[in-house]
């Protein structure tokens, strides 16, 4: 099977949509199968908007002869022509993958309506989904319906390898001195890290340290902006930027933290939140999109309301001072993640998805498969 995937910039970026279309690419290619990947600019949203205005992007697709051609659903904007020039042209099935919806993200009520109308006419361009959590799929078929072939596929926890021991996980959390917090992700207002640092305002002096891991360079002006609220509310003696991290620093990130608090306004699933479990993290997540599907409030973590520092304040106030809840809630996070469907589970039934779709397989108008074990 030759499968063509759409992305913008480079595969190996480090955040959780791109883990997602990495390990699918990896786990197609062990399967002997072809994938072409086609790689457009990042730019501005307008500027996207604007590739339909050229015939270049529906050609490049075309040109690939795929059997089944994958998008990246925030490529949404580039795609619109493209999809259909590739309809009209070759008959590919189009199949996008989504992580989250752009109009699922908290924006001004006018801006949010043209996010809607353009992504609606997307996902309309297109012949089935990935979804990576029962949210995002009610996202997108309350946006645009749900006649479509779809696979809900979550993501793995197992990409860094196995955490720590049970044990080394109770004597992690009971240690003495300040709580120890993780936020893990990319700089950019979406992932919640000014509401974490106004909430840590509320903490007593010296309870706590934070470490930040996460791309610096995704939006210079909210970086910008985080430097300039650490240096006005002089967290500098507890607050360590450190920028994305390859794998093994991560995991050593991981073992040496104790609790994970990425309060995002939206997330579709989390993968950061599912990996930090895995090495008996408890999680403060976001209460909107996918979270609650694998943090269970109270007793993996809790779900914070976006943008409520004071919610926040107080769980991580509890945390610092109850380390016997501490290790409760992380021995139960652990055994949660590991009890989640495996990378290769998950991506071996987009493969069969893909298979069904293709056409030299079985199509299915009304397919719909469900795998990772989503309450």
């Amino acid at each position: 099977m030759h499968v063509g995937l759409v992305i913008y910039g480079d595969l190996e970026t480090l955040t959780g949509g791109y883990v997602y279309d990495r390990r699918l690419v990896e786990h197609l290619r062990r399967a002997a199968d072809r994938v072409s990947i086609v790689s457009l600019p990042w730019r501005s949203y307008r500027r996207h908007l604007g590739d339909n205005l050229s015939p270049e992007v529906g050609r490049r697709l075309v040109d690939l002869g795929a059997d089944v051609v994958l998008e990246d659903e925030l490529n949404h904007p580039s795609l619109l022509a493209a999809n259909r020039a590739l309809a009209g042209a070759a008959g590919t099935p189009i199949v996008s993958i989504v992580h989250h919806l752009r109009s699922s993200e908290p924006w001004p009520p006018l801006l949010r309506l043209v996010y809607r109308t353009i992504e609606r006419a997307y996902l309309h361009s297109v012949d089935g989904f990935v979804f990576n959590s029962q949210a995002t799929r009610r996202a997108v078929e309350h946006l645009a319906g749900r006649t479509k072939p779809s696979v809900l596929a979550a993501p793995g926890g197992d990409r860094l390898g196995p955490g720590p021991s049970p044990d080394a996980v109770r004597a992690r959390a009971t240690q003495p001195g300040p709580l120890r917090i993780l936020f893990l992700g990319s700089l950019i207002a979406r992932k919640g890290l000014h509401v974490l640092l106004e909430s840590l305002t509320a903490l007593p002096s010296g309870a706590w340290s934070l470490e930040v891991i996460g791309d610096t360079t995704r939006d210079p002006e909210y970086t910008a902006r985080i430097r300039r609220q650490i240096s006005t509310l002089a967290l500098h003696g507890s607050v360590s930027l450190q920028g994305a991290m390859a794998d093994q620093q991560l995991s050593d990130a991981l073992r040496r933290s104790q609790v994970l608090a990425v309060p995002s306004a939206h997330e579709g699933f989390g993968i950061a939140y599912l990996e930090a479990m895995g090495f008996g993290l408890p999680v403060l997540a976001s209460a909107s999109g996918g979270a609650s599907e694998i943090v269970t409030e109270g007793e993996t973590g809790f779900l914070i309301r976006p943008g409520d520092s004071h919610a926040l304040a107080g769980r991580l106030y509890t945390l610092s001072r109850d380390r016997v809840r501490l290790a409760e809630l992380s021995l139960a996070a652990q055994q949660l993640a590991l009890a989640r469907p495996r990378w290769a589970d998950s991506m071996e039934s987009i493969r069969q998805f893909l298979v069904r779709l293709s056409p030299t397989g079985a199509a299915a108008p009304a397919l719909s498969i469900a795998v990772g074990g989503v309450r």
